[in-house]
């Protein structure tokens, strides 16, 4: 076996024994991962406690335990209401993407690798003890030789092989579960873990980080009460990001804010108009506006740090957000289900009559309530629900958007409980509603549309020209492929392997029966009880693993 293919081969013989030892087995079975433990080992190995865990701790202990493309995954799926209920949300929110520090001198000797001196040269000083250590990287205050105090993030090694290498293997593990498993494909589980791929590996890209820090800069370049890191390229590589040092109170210290003298309200409409500006007027936001990014620093400006993460609404995107924000102030449900469903969350047949009734129920509760009394937070979260009962799938930058909103009310709310960010909502949407609308950039639109139309008028005869020939000779093909049926035939030869396995049980139990009452050669009536309990202990251990894996699938 090549070595590539072997260990693969262990380490998703790893992620099974991790499944099953929390109880996890029907995901074994869902991602086809049965062949590496066929004996199902290691099914009591988690820390006990007195009370039984729930599922969702389950499933948050065994992603931590498989490392940090596994936490990264959770830390993803706890954002995607629309894929999993409010219990799982909660419990994967807690995973902590902390991990044991890389002793200084191996970090030392990356950044010598990546830029080329001796730290000594580099900086003026380096702290060997870093400020955080995460399971991707980790940060090492420093001093720049003309005295600049700086961050400077450091990519763990050999992270970027395991996460490719765990990347891979779910991205397999996704078809196989498309294949056996309907909700899969109606969710789009490949989709996902492609999104999901794509944003881990732009974490793992400090380049990228650097350029999401200028830009955010260059967003807030007028606004002064905004201090964006600026980056030091000299001492970036995709490997090592270098930031200039913010220093300030945390934005959930609230002892430290008041000692400090901060009216606590004014920071917390500066922190909502800062997200709310990056939202609905840049189009480009921190998609973790968790409280550990933001600090207060001493004249009031707010400081961002960590810019892995971003979420990105483009053109086309704040169009249709435009059109589903007029159909709610107009109450029109039809016009809100066409804006719905046009912001791409349709993946196969929906219920309209369904769909309709329910985003009427949703703009009845929470249309004629005052902005200061109303909560985002619970809005969206109603949102979000509707789209999972209906089987929607929502683009990972509208989930995004959704999280970033809702935590950035949150914090707000720490700050300041009486303060609404609903309050400053209307400012935002009449400005996007006005931008859209916009003579100029209707002329704009329609001059496109114009030259799309002519250019598929230009098209279309040698389009039809190309379908009449293959008519003609017999070479149209229609692609059918049913549906349904593919986790029937499973559930099938489960079923069939199990109906054997009990068989070869009963057979055996009847056969040594009858070897009891009908064996009696002269000379060896002393080794037929030893032999029946022989025989009886290894049928007690086959049925006892039939009664198990009966159990163990949840089907009796």
């Amino acid at each position: 076996m090549p070595p590539a293919v072997a260990t693969r081969a262990r380490r998703a013989r790893q992620i099974a024994e991790v499944l099953l030892r929390h109880g996890l087995g029907y995901l074994v079975s869902i991602f086809g991962l049965e062949r590496f433990v066929p004996l199902h080992r290691g099914l009591l190995g988690h820390p006990r406690r007195p009370e039984p865990y729930a599922a969702p701790e389950h499933l948050r202990m065994a992603l931590e335990e498989l490392g940090a493309a596994w936490i990264k995954l959770g830390q993803f799926l706890a954002t995607r209401a629309d894929l999993l209920p409010p219990s799982y949300q909660r419990e994967l929110a807690r995973l902590q993407d902390a991990a044991a520090p890389v002793p200084g001198a191996q970090i030392q000797a990356v950044i010598e690798a990546e830029l080329g001196r001796p730290v000594s040269e580099l900086f003026a000083r380096f702290e060997p003890e870093p400020l955080a250590a995460a399971s991707i990287g980790q940060a090492h205050a420093a001093t720049l030789p003309d005295g600049t105090e700086v961050v400077v993030k450091v990519r763990r090694p050999g992270v970027v092989e395991q996460v490719e290498q765990d990347l891979e293997l779910l991205l397999t593990l996704a078809h196989t579960a498309s294949r056996h498993w309907e909700l899969a494909e109606t969710y789009d589980i490949v989709g996902i873990v492609q999104e999901f791929a794509l944003t881990l590996r732009a974490e793992l890209d400090y380049l990228r980080e650097g350029r999401n820090a200028e830009r955010f800069a260059h967003n807030f370049a007028g606004n002064p009460a905004v201090h964006i890191p600026r980056v030091f390229w000299e001492y970036t590589t995709s490997r090592v990001l270098t930031l200039e040092r913010i220093r300030g109170i945390k934005i959930d210290n609230l002892t430290a804010l008041d000692t400090a003298g901060f009216d606590r309200t004014e920071l917390a409409g500066r922190v909502a108009r800062i997200l709310m500006q990056m939202v609905f007027e840049d189009g480009f936001f921190h998609a973790d506006p968790h409280p550990g990014n933001f600090f207060v620093e001493s004249d009031g400006t707010i400081g961002l740090i960590d810019f892995g993460m971003v979420g990105v609404v483009d053109g086309p995107t704040q169009d249709r957000l435009a059109q589903l924000l007029l159909a709610l102030a107009q109450q029109d449900p039809d016009r809100l289900v066409d804006a719905f469903l046009e912001l791409g969350v349709a993946r196969r047949y929906v219920d309209r009559l369904a769909l309709r009734e329910d985003l009427r129920h949703f703009v009845l509760a929470y249309y004629d309530r005052p902005l200061r009394e109303l909560r985002l937070e619970p809005l969206l979260k109603e949102a979000l629900a509707i789209v999972r009962r209906h089987h929607l799938h929502l683009p990972t930058n509208l989930v995004l958007l959704a999280k970033t909103i809702m935590m950035a009310e949150g914090l707000a709310a720490r700050l300041a409980p009486d303060f609404q960010v609903a309050t400053l909502l209307p400012g935002y949407v009449r400005r996007l509603l006005l931008h859209r609308y916009l003579p100029l950039r209707w002329i704009r639109r329609l001059s496109w549309t114009g030259l799309e139309a002519a250019e598929f008028g230009l098209e279309l005869p040698r389009q039809l020209r190309r379908l009449l020939h293959a008519l003609e000779q017999g070479n149209l093909q229609l692609g059918m492929r049913p549906e349904g049926f593919e986790p029937l035939i499973a559930r099938l030869e489960r079923l069939t392997n199990r109906l054997v396995l009990g068989m070869i049980t009963a057979a055996f139990i009847v056969g040594l029966a009858v070897l009891m009452t009908a064996f009696r050669l002269p000379g060896i009536e002393h080794l037929i009880g030893p032999l029946f309990g022989l025989g009886f202990l290894l049928t007690a251990l086959l049925a006892a693993y039939l009664i198990w894996v009966i159990l163990r699938s949840g089907r009796i």
